[in-house]
């Protein structure tokens, strides 16, 4: 294989291993008296009733594992997933929702799923499935507001380089799910939540905005965050009122640790990007490459993340052929009006300084197979590929510039397009080095 193909069959390698077919059956089994969870056993009565909720990109792949694992017990429920991420799950309804932006769909089947939820008894089970993208598609608003006013600030903290935990910090606060309320609307029935992380750190307050886990964010945090991006003035004025009241305690704060209503409460962290990555590197290691991971929580720009791996590439001195790994999640400030993500920005940073680097290729891409609105998942570049783009007439320091990323790999080759990966636990960025 050439080094595009590798690189891209690691990446390939790093998805395979937390797909929730694999993951889900290796946290629940069916025990004699009810079910055990993650290790924990979780009682149930002759009348007790399981109930399956959840939101993300990969909970119809989790739905549909949970069906598999063939429990002696009947599931009803809802999940609610993107757009071409639903699955033929039989028992538990799956619905469609927008993402990154919350639309009606979203909305709909977020107030249908806490209506299913509302009939819950003491004796019951709750099983959540939560994954990265249930930020969007659990999708309701503030008193006074209106969806149109969420989708506007939604779209604003996407675009200012906010970090995922700041742009959840803020979606937890104008919400009356997110931020560990959802569980305080399920106590005092046992609540359990299976959860893929998409988040630097793995913090589960964090991950889809942390509907069941106490919250340790505030609205002072959100004020705070909201100034530091000079988004305060430009958000619309119903959300503007809300967080204000939030502010002085007009409205409730979300709960925190050590609130009583989390007393039946357990989430698990069933899959995460340090998973993906042993994963990668143990397939590198195969193919004959001396592996290094270098770190499974990198944040921030996306061009300082990729000048820095390229530059680690080009200065690299132990034994070749070698494959360095690594993951989380980078930034874009979106200036331009052109088409791309994170992942491709990644890419085509990395590409204008590996020019005159032949023997270096590097990839970034998002292993929920999707980045920004677009339909790839990221983008492989090395000296040839950016030699293919100049004769062909391409600047790629306007494409970058522009955050015009996704039409300059169109053109010149590299775009990666898995479609949906039903998972998601962030982005892979490698070198593989000749």
């Amino acid at each position: 294989m050439n080094t595009v193909s590798i690189a891209t069959a690691v990446f390939r390698q790093a998805v395979a291993a937390v797909q929730p077919q694999y993951l889900i059956p290796q946290h629940i089994q069916a025990a004699t008296e009810g079910l055990r969870i993650a290790g924990k056993l979780f009682h149930l009565q002759q009348d007790s009733r399981i109930f399956v909720a959840g939101a993300g990109k990969a909970s119809a792949a989790m739905a549909l594992a949970l069906e598999s694992c063939n429990l002696p017990y009947p599931l009803e429920g809802l999940v609610i997933t993107k757009y071409g991420h639903s699955l033929p799950v039989q028992q538990i309804q799956v619905m469609e929702a927008g993402h990154p932006v919350p639309d009606n769909n979203g909305v709909h089947a977020t107030h249908q799923m806490m209506e299913l939820l509302s009939s819950v008894k003491t004796r019951d089970l709750v099983l959540f499935l939560l994954s990265g993208g249930a930020s969007a598609l659990l999708a309701d608003y503030p008193p006074g507001s209106g969806l149109a006013d969420v989708q506007a600030l939604f779209d604003l903290l996407l675009k200012s380089g906010a970090s995922i935990h700041e742009m959840n910090t803020v979606r937890k606060h104008i919400s009356a799910i997110k931020g560990g309320q959802l569980a305080l609307q399920i106590y005092p029935a046992s609540l359990c939540t299976l959860i893929l992380s998409d988040v630097v750190g793995d913090d589960l307050d964090v991950i889809g905005s942390g509907p069941t886990v106490p919250d340790r964010s505030t609205f002072a945090d959100t004020h705070a965050i909201l100034e530091k991006y000079k988004l305060t003035r430009l958000i619309p004025a119903s959300i503007q009122k809300h967080l204000r009241q939030g502010l002085i305690g007009q409205v409730a704060d979300t709960p925190k640790p050590g609130h009583p209503g989390f007393n039946n409460t357990y989430n698990y962290l069933i899959g995460s990007n340090t998973i993906a990555l042993e994963a990668a590197a143990r397939f590198a290691e195969e193919q004959g490459f001396h592996t290094t991971l270098l770190s499974s929580s990198v944040s921030g720009n996306a061009h300082t993340l990729a000048q820095a791996l390229a530059q680690q590439a080009i200065r690299w001195t132990g034994p070749r052929p070698a494959c360095l790994l690594m993951g989380g999640e980078s930034t874009v400030i979106v200036s331009g009006n052109g088409l791309g993500g994170r992942n491709q920005q990644f890419a085509l940073s990395a590409g204008i300084t590996l020019q005159s680097h032949p023997h270096i290729t590097i990839l970034s891409a998002g292993t929920d197979g999707t980045d920004g609105p677009t339909d790839a998942a990221g983008a492989v570049v090395n000296a040839s590929i950016m030699q293919q783009a100049i004769s062909m007439g391409l600047d790629p320091f306007s494409y970058l510039e522009n955050n015009d990323a996704y039409h300059f790999f169109e053109q010149c080759g590299g775009l990666i397009k898995t479609g949906p990966t039903q998972t998601n636990v962030m982005d892979i960025m490698l070198a593989i080095i000749e």
